[in-house]
């Protein structure tokens, strides 16, 4: 069969498809496993460099693979995808992961440890929370809505309203009893999300760089801590645009034949991260807006010439760049260095 260099996995919850290639780049393993046989084969195969796909359990087969001795190598999907030629099937996703694992300047993923996993637990478990929260109380809304009972904006409104309710003796009997299952179920969300942030806060104060970066404006807690957790390794990006970059919020390229031609952003990068940083300068602008927080002139002539969600996603770019300059240098936020600088 031949030395085998290189082996492209294409993994699944129950089948997963291997393709090897040798040192002459040929074709030397073409073999379909069941997942309980996976470990038991590489077990016996001498160590080598196993190519995955960056997706659910990637990392635990990672870190397994690692165990017995190989290199193992994830791949964002998107970086993958170019390799597969023609039809799409389980074959041809293994034999592009192994193809695209030659590349010279191929960008992996690294592999998280068990402990990071269950740090990154807690910032998906309270985004999914929160969007069931959100959820429940826009159907609570709605259905009140139907009984001319409305509330201002606002998570801080749905439990007045709910007293309201409660309170109506003109409402049929059944829907108070409806609208008492959704308020206690509305209750329980908001206990649950409040014990998973008090874990967040306290997982905050424990690291250093955390509340080094919350020390800028527009990164608050827990969009520092999603910063340290989301990010492999702050030095393996050559600056803060190509960091930036990483997370989405660069314009996408359409340049030709000389041409700039610069469209929206690409929101390639991790979604919740993105969306921290929104938020965060969001917030930042409303400030800037009534008055108050950081005095940024470029920031004011932005808002001048520039509608407030342009803005607050050119400043999320901005962001996303200076907390990469403190997570490589290890500074602290200087807002000296946010201000124009005097003409020599």
């Amino acid at each position: 069969m031949g030395e085998i260099i290189r082996i492209g996995m294409d993994t699944s919850k129950a089948v997963f498809q291997l393709h090897g290639v040798n040192r002459a780049e040929e074709v030397v393993l073409r073999r379909k496993l069941r997942r309980g046989a996976v470990l038991a084969f590489f077990a016996k195969l001498e160590p080598t460099v196993v190519v995955l796909e960056a997706c659910a359990a990637s990392h635990h087969w990672g870190r397994e693979l690692e165990k017995l001795g190989h290199e193992a190598r994830l791949i964002p999907p998107q970086y993958s995808k170019a390799y597969v030629k023609r039809n799409k099937n389980d074959a041809a996703d293994a034999a592009g992961l192994c193809e695209a694992g030659s590349r010279p300047h191929m960008r992996y993923v690294p592999i998280k440890s068990t402990e990071e996993q269950a740090d990154l637990m807690l910032t998906s478990t309270r985004d999914l929370l929160v969007r069931e929260r959100t959820q429940l109380s826009n159907a609570i809304r709605g259905h009140a809505a139907e009984f001319g009972l409305v509330a201002a904006k606002g998570q801080d409104k749905i439990e007045p309203l709910l007293e309201r309710i409660a309170a109506d003796r003109s409402l049929p009997e059944r829907a108070r009893k409806l609208f008492e299952i959704l308020g206690r179920q509305y209750a329980q969300l908001d206990a649950r999300i409040e014990e998973i942030e008090h874990e967040l806060k306290a997982w905050f104060k424990t690291s250093e760089e955390a509340r080094r970066l919350a020390d800028a404006p527009g990164l608050g807690p827990i969009t520092a801590s999603l910063l340290v957790m989301k990010t492999p390794d702050p030095k393996s990006f050559k600056s803060g645009r190509d960091f930036a970059a990483w997370i989405g919020l660069t314009p996408k390229d359409h340049s030709t034949a000389g041409r700039l031609r610069l469209g929206v952003i690409t929101r390639a990068g991790d979604e919740a991260l993105r969306s921290a940083l929104v938020c965060g300068a969001t917030s930042v602008i409303k400030q800037v807006q009534r008055g108050k927080g950081p005095n940024w002139p470029w920031l004011k002539a932005l808002l001048a010439r520039k509608p407030p969600k342009l803005a607050a996603v050119a400043l999320a770019n901005k962001l996303a760049r200076i907390a990469w300059k403190m997570m490589t240098t290890g500074e602290r936020f200087r807002p000296e260095e946010m201000q124009p600088r005097a003409a020599a």
